[in-house]
């Protein structure tokens, strides 16, 4: 199942296009107008991603699996990035 999202932050958007089936990503492309530092890091946000459940549980593990490896978003937060994925939509 394809679902997207987009979600406002504060200071910056957060599109999600996601590959969902039987309740796991299969594949999650995350882009937008926010910064990472690394540039690369959200490359590493979507293979943590990848494989996991789509529950928002399962999501915020992943994410702060992904903030202790010392990645940086500024003015973007981690219950930013988590509600831009669990947030996501069948797409119609």
């Amino acid at each position: 199942m394809k679902l997207s999202n987009v979600y406002k932050a504060e200071k910056g958007l957060i599109r999600v296009s996601a590959d969902v089936d039987a309740g796991a990503i299969i594949e999650i492309r995350i882009t937008g107008d926010f910064f990472m530092l690394p540039e690369k890091s959200v490359l590493l946000l979507e293979s943590l991603l990848k494989g996991k459940p789509f529950e928002r549980g399962a999501i915020s593990l992943a994410l702060d699996e992904f903030y202790a490896g010392g990645v940086e978003t500024p003015c973007v937060t981690k219950e930013d990035f988590l509600s831009a994925i669990s947030g996501a939509k069948n797409e119609v």
